[in-house]
């Protein structure tokens, strides 16, 4: 788990220290989040910062720091999550030519981004992320959530500043942010005890969706999210095309892919747990974890 926060302001009146202090005090909300490592990163001139709180999972080196620069320079991310298929895409770039200087997720997805671009490369991507890139040469920002939402994305425009975070608190240290409860959303709470998505408590702050993204031209709008996954669209295709085994077959099946998903969320370079209930969930995660571990 990890923080991430920014913004991008309509206006070049500040210098790059005002920005970075305050990218830094924004991130620093988040500690919790990201206990590990923190940093900032600024363009001065289109008035950007980015700030990130990290917890060390993969590449605990100086190479996994963020927010990180693409090898060309013209992308900057500041991430939150793992993409659990990033070895396999760092093969596939490597035969592409590219290098990398790390063995960081954060670097293969950012060489991903020099290769396909952001709109391919997150469809490309399995795991659980929330992150933001920008696009230095087309003075673009991106925003994108994975397909579940594990991971929390916030964001919204206020006093001519375009402000994400992954809580809410982040948004709220920033001098240009004015909080004012929305009403609506408040009703909301109080007859489902939480704000559905897309709102938050804030009005002019939304919660990203689940498998969408955000394509910011600038800092005045809040963009239109577009769809790259849709759980309703994979239940369509399931009822389509149904399995045709028998139940045995179905069992063998299901325990096939929840072997591999479980294998490919436990590549880190630090030691691994699991938050056990009891339930027959969370039970079967970590019985499937010992049985693929020689620890």
């Amino acid at each position: 788990m990890c923080g991430i926060a920014g913004f991008w302001r309509n206006a070049s009146d500040r210098n790059a220290g005002w920005l970075e202090e305050i990218a830094s005090k924004m991130a620093n909300t988040l500690f919790h989040r990201g206990p590990d490592d923190s940093g900032t990163w600024v363009d001065e001139d289109a008035g950007v910062a980015f700030g990130h709180r990290r917890l060390s999972i993969i590449d605990t080196s100086d190479a996994g720091h963020q927010p990180m620069v693409s090898a060309d320079r013209r992308y900057v991310i500041t991430y939150n999550g793992e993409v659990y298929n990033f070895q396999k895409l760092r093969q596939e770039l490597g035969k592409k030519g590219h290098r990398f200087r790390g063995h960081s997720d954060t670097e293969v997805m950012l060489t991903a981004f020099v290769q396909w671009g952001v709109e391919v490369s997150v469809k490309k991507f399995n795991g659980m992320f929330a992150f933001a890139v920008w696009d230095r040469r087309d003075g673009l920002l991106w925003l994108a959530r994975d397909r579940i939402g594990e991971k929390p994305l916030y964001y919204g425009v206020k006093n001519n500043t375009f402000f994400f975070a992954s809580e809410l608190k982040a948004i709220r240290a920033h001098p240009d942010f004015t909080p004012e409860i929305d009403r609506d959303a408040l009703v909301s709470y109080l007859r489902f005890s939480y704000v559905p998505a897309p709102h938050s408590i804030y009005k002019g702050v939304k919660k990203l969706l689940p498998g969408h993204y955000l394509r910011i031209e600038s800092p005045l709008s809040d963009g239109t999210p577009c769809t790259y996954w849709s759980l309703e669209d994979v239940y369509r295709r399931g009822m389509a095309e149904p399995f045709g085994g028998s139940e045995d077959e179905a069992v063998d099946e299901l325990e096939s892919k929840l072997k591999q998903t479980v294998k490919t969320c436990m590549i880190s370079d630090v030691p691994l747990g699991a938050f056990l209930s009891g339930g027959i969930d969370s039970s079967t995660v970590v019985a499937l974890m010992q049985s693929q571990s020689d620890r």
